[in-house]
């Protein structure tokens, strides 16, 4: 009987279908964990659990039953308290139950890079109170950056401006957040020139870079994103100096996706995922190697000896614009026009208004030809309402 390694993948999105599909090229043995039944990569794992993520017992019920080599955490919302136990106990969370717990909320990881690790930020305040916002606000003057400590997909973010916005932000942060934690982090607003994803990998013979990931977003969700992005020599410099910094500290061996602002010659901080990021779809066009490969044989202890790109590439993410329980994508004939173009449909069984259900991947000889091309495949689709 062949025998196989086993992963445990805790979120089962579009990134962890893929995640899926990498690990099962390498003869591992997967198990895809979400919320809510007919997540994406449930439709290719070999098995599928669905609890409530937040659940200490059920989640670890199903890491005794299943005792796999690798627990993977593919989204921020998990009971992280049970994998530090997990970890303890001698199981292998990937990169590290320490990693896990600090980058499930904005103010552990924010806390981290600023005051222990020193790298530049933004500058910050919490609250937990509206009064408390009120003040955290007047501390930082607007225009500032209002975020739930804890979402994804950029819910609950706004950009309040003035006096009059405060209000709304606040009730924004209380919708889009992921947890009943009234908590929010109250951010400078940075004039940036652009801001970027700087994917690192951790890996037994070392870290190593992808080219720099520019992206374009709207209300904290990407829209847009193309690589490579270019930098200056400082820039780069800088960027992986901190992508470097923050990952070691984070420790443990995957992919990590390290968002940074560009201002001038100045790099700054944003947050950092440590598993494969959105934006980092476009490596499944660009490079010889896409992120999700990269993350599974960081996973897997396996060395990585060259990250080589390709051609240049972008992608352009389709959005359902209301809730449908059930809906289809029209379009493909059209959007298949484009040269050199990909779409993966996610097979999300329902949709929210604004929720990724597709997306176009693009190559071409420059990043623009590419932005361009994915633009007018994306254009192409349409999702419609069934029923």
């Amino acid at each position: 009987m062949f025998q196989t390694k086993k992963l445990l993948l805790l979120g089962s999105g579009e990134l962890g279908k893929e995640v899926i599909i990498e690990a099962q090229r390498l003869g591992v043995e997967t198990i895809a964990v979400d919320r809510y039944d007919g997540a994406p990569a449930m439709s290719v794992a070999d098995r599928s659990y669905v609890i409530d993520m937040l659940d200490h017992e059920k989640l670890r019920q199903i890491v005794e039953w299943e005792k796999p080599d690798f627990l993977v955490p593919e989204i921020e919302a998990i009971a992280t308290d049970a994998l530090i136990e997990l970890e303890k106990e001698g199981y292998l969370v990937v990169p590290t139950a320490k990693a896990a717990q600090l980058t499930m909320d904005r103010e552990g990881i924010r806390r981290f890079a600023a005051e222990t690790l020193d790298i530049p930020t933004a500058s910050y305040h919490f609250a937990d109170t509206y009064e408390a916002f009120q003040e955290a606000v007047e501390k930082i003057g607007f225009p500032c950056v209002i975020k739930p400590l804890m979402s994804s997909s950029g819910k609950g973010q706004s950009i309040c401006r003035s006096q009059e916005d405060m209000e709304r932000s606040w009730q924004i942060a209380m919708e889009g957040g992921r947890v009943q934690k009234p908590r929010v982090i109250v951010e400078e607003f940075i004039r940036f020139d652009a801001e970027i994803t700087l994917l690192t990998v951790r890996a037994v013979n070392g870290t190593f870079f992808c080219e720099p990931i520019g992206h374009e977003q709207e209300n904290g969700d990407y829209v847009a994103s193309w690589q490579p992005h270019q930098l200056t020599a400082a820039q780069l410099e800088q960027a992986q100096e901190i992508a470097e910094r923050i990952t070691t500290g984070l420790g443990g061996y995957g992919l990590f996706g390290v968002e940074l602002f560009l201002a001038g010659d100045q790099v700054y901080f944003s947050e950092v995922s440590p598993r494969p990021h959105d934006t980092g779809m476009v490596t499944m066009v660009t490079q010889q190697l896409s992120q999700f490969a990269l993350h599974v044989r960081a996973i897997l202890g396996l060395p990585i000896t060259e990250i080589k790109l390709v051609q240049p590439g972008a992608t352009s993410p389709l959005k359902a614009d209301d809730a449908y329980d059930s809906y289809r994508i029209s379009g493909m004939r059209e959007a298949f026009q484009e040269p050199q173009t990909q779409i993966r449909i996610f097979r999300k069984p329902v949709t929210t208004a604004g929720r990724r259900v597709a997306v176009a991947l693009s190559a071409a000889d420059t990043v623009n030809e590419a932005r361009e091309r994915a633009e007018r495949a994306r254009n192409r689709l349409t999702v419609e309402g069934q029923g």
